[in-house]
């Protein structure tokens, strides 16, 4: 079992991938604290570069993209380029009994920065240690900017119209997934309790070819390289008819998964002319997919959206309407789980839902604390390690914090 103390994470972070593996941590009821360059003289923006990204709260460090995977954090300043700085950095996970330190630094930093895992163990021998890179320590200069792996790992080359160019996903899906696995990865490193600590790598182009599993094995058991997978727009490569289909006001997708389920949509009023012996098997509805593509569609054509969602559901299909994401807001399974936040001015904005409910969430009324001002904290996390004052004005004299 995982230890009932409140568990406590530092965590150098930036960028997305990291500050979403340690939100699911906050959501948890652990404690995370960010760790970020302060600035540095001729001024600039300091910090994760994420502040300044998005649209305008009102705050020059405070915008939309950073906002949501940050909320109920801490932050810090430390200038990890000083030797001062390192050190400090040591005293802090000491005195605060830090249990996990995560980075998603480029690998090649890691010991000139004083962060490798052999380096802060001399603080807690028990440490989990975390990185989050591009590629892991074997490739150390590799930067990992999602839209560019997405390229790299085939997601890309996947995305899109047969006839149009690659796209890469709608969201930074393998941001998400990395971040999803440092998460699991220290909760399976807690619980393993193994003596020493942990050291964890993520290697975000590993995780993407991990979710290749419907792709990569095709190269074993297909022949041609024509049957490979490649961009197929909206259908399913291998369930037909999966589809997007038009109606009277919008799009609708229908998911056929199996050749039952096909047999009870052709017996819907007015679909009976869809069915044949020929497309009774998915293997036949594969030859003349094109053809029943635009067969379904001149019929969802004469409905409403909510009237062909309506009609499918009463035989259990699986179909959706095409929402935009003001339409998922507004769903009530959605909207009564997300998570709020108090901006500075006192507005109170609605954010996304966690992955699932968890009993911290629900103490907290799903209101968790407004994402941290660059070094929000900086006073009452060094007064925590046993700082004076004048020791701390001292250290922001000198530009360690």
């Amino acid at each position: 079992m995982i230890d009932k103390k409140r568990i406590t994470v530092l965590s150098l972070e930036q960028a997305l991938a990291l500050p979403f593996a340690t939100e699911r941590m906050v959501h948890q009821g652990w404690r995370v604290i960010r760790l970020e360059t302060p600035a540095e003289e001729g001024g600039g923006n300091a910090g994760d570069p994420n502040r300044y990204i998005g649209a305008d709260s009102g705050f020059h460090d405070l915008h939309s993209y950073y906002i949501a995977p940050n909320i109920g954090k801490e932050a810090i300043t430390i200038n990890l380029k000083k030797k001062e700085g390192q050190e400090l950095l040591l005293k802090i996970i000491k005195e605060l009994k830090v249990d996990v330190f995560m980075c998603n630094t480029l690998p090649k930093r890691y010991k000139q920065l004083g962060i490798d895992f052999e380096t802060l163990k001399q603080a807690n021998p028990e440490l989990i240690w975390c990185s989050i890179s591009a590629m892991g320590p074997d490739y150390p200069n590799s930067a990992g900017y999602d839209p560019a792996l997405q390229a790299l790992m085939g997601y890309t080359y996947l995305t899109g119209e047969p006839s149009g160019k690659p796209v890469p996903c709608g969201i930074p899906i393998i941001d998400l997934k990395a971040g999803d696995e440092a998460f699991m990865q220290v909760l399976l490193a807690m619980l393993e309790k193994k003596p020493g600590g942990k050291e964890i790598f993520i290697s975000m182009a590993q995780c993407a070819a991990s979710w290749l599993i419907t792709a990569l094995p095709q190269l074993e058991f297909v022949e041609r390289d024509a049957d490979l997978f490649t961009r197929s727009g909206n259908e399913h490569r291998s369930f037909i008819p999966c589809n997007v289909y038009p109606t009277k006001d919008g799009m609708v997708y229908l998911a056929i998964g199996n050749d039952l389920q096909w047999a009870k949509f052709c017996s819907l009023a007015g679909f009976e002319k869809l069915g044949n012996a020929e497309r009774k098997t998915n293997m036949g509805r594969m030859k003349e997919k094109e053809t029943i593509y635009a067969e379904i569609g001149s019929l969802t054509a004469n409905y409403t959206t909510k009237e062909f969602t309506t009609l499918c559901l009463s035989i259990n299909l699986s179909v959706s309407p095409v929402n935009s994401i003001k339409d998922v807001a507004s769903l009530d399974f959605i909207s009564k789980e997300m998570l709020k936040t108090k901006m500075p001015n006192g507005k109170t904005v609605s954010l996304f839902p966690s992955s699932m409910a968890t009993d911290y969430l629900k103490s907290k009324d799903n209101m968790l604390s407004c994402a941290p001002r660059l070094g929000e904290q900086n006073s009452k996390v060094l007064s925590e390690a046993g700082f004076s004052e004048e020791e701390q004005a001292k250290l922001v004299e000198t530009q360690v914090i």
